[in-house]
């Protein structure tokens, strides 16, 4: 069982859903983005996304883009991140995940890359602009190197391709909770909760569901997770606060704050059930 499984069915056993907060890697700079990394963990992140500066980042909107580009400006490419990643895997076992787009690691290789995964002790690989009809190569090496490779779908997404996705994808689903980029929500979309009802009834019972691109307050985590997901991702309001040179202190009491809205569920939720056990 790879990590991110064994995070996830750690909490469900507690009857809790997972917080997984995103942060750019070197934003402002690598020395910073340590701290704010070891905050998260200290307020009780269950997993943590990293993400990989990138100058085209497609998918995300003007505040995660502005923190790229203060990463970029910092010095931070992957090499860096890497490194920021071995650092904070030689303090904490909490899973880490790299959110990268394909260039950087078609640059690199994706064997090489995959090996520095496996090497520094990334859990897992979320790459937004790798379709699945394209992702066979990368798929076989990173099963080869134990790395999870965490697809997205999206509320346009389909039938049959949410069945090839989620054949595919790693540790958990990634479903875009909201129409467009990424960016932080007052409140949920009001068809929100249908989407991730009508998409968990839709997934293998063993797969983990993880919603994201839009929560910023703990109600709306709690209401993802009683809609049916078995994690949220918080990005862009993490994000904001370190535009704002928040403290790392106050970035642990925000995370704090955020993870008691996985906490307010104690029973079985949205259909999904941990793997069962084997005896070998």
């Amino acid at each position: 069982m790879s990590q991110i499984a064994d995070c996830f069915e750690r909490l469900a056993q507690r009857g809790e859903g997972a917080l997984i907060p995103y942060l750019m890697a070197g934003d402002p700079d690598l020395e910073r983005s340590y701290q704010y990394a070891q905050a998260l963990i200290a307020g009780g992140a269950d997993l943590i996304e990293l993400g990989v500066p990138f100058s085209d980042p497609v998918a995300d909107g003007p505040t995660i883009q502005a923190a790229g580009s203060r990463a970029l400006g910092s010095g931070t490419h992957l090499d860096e991140v890497f490194r920021l990643v071995s650092r904070l895997r030689s303090q904490s076992d909490t899973p880490l995940i790299l959110m990268s787009y394909y260039n950087p690691i078609f640059r690199l290789g994706q064997g090489l890359f995959l090996k520095r995964c496996l090497d520094e002790g990334v859990s897992g690989v979320i790459i937004p602009d790798l379709p699945i009809e394209e992702a066979s190569d990368y798929l076989e090496l990173a099963r080869r190197y134990r790395v999870d490779t965490v697809f997205i779908a999206t509320p346009e997404t389909g039938d049959e391709r949410l069945a090839q996705i989620s054949a595919q994808t790693g540790g958990f689903l990634y479903l875009v909770s909201r129409y467009g980029t990424t960016g932080a929500q007052d409140r949920l979309d009001p068809r929100t909760e249908q989407l991730i009802a009508q998409v968990r009834s839709r997934l293998p019972a063993e797969l983990p569901l993880g919603v994201g691109f839009g929560l910023s307050m703990p109600e709306q985590i709690s209401a993802v997770i009683r809609a049916g997901a078995q994690g949220a991702i918080v990005g862009s309001a993490l994000v904001q606060r370190v535009a704002q040179d928040r403290s790392p202190q106050e970035l642990a009491d925000f995370v704090q704050e955020l993870k008691g809205g996985t906490r307010l569920l104690q029973q079985k939720v949205g259909g999904w059930q941990p793997e069962a056990e084997t005896s070998t």
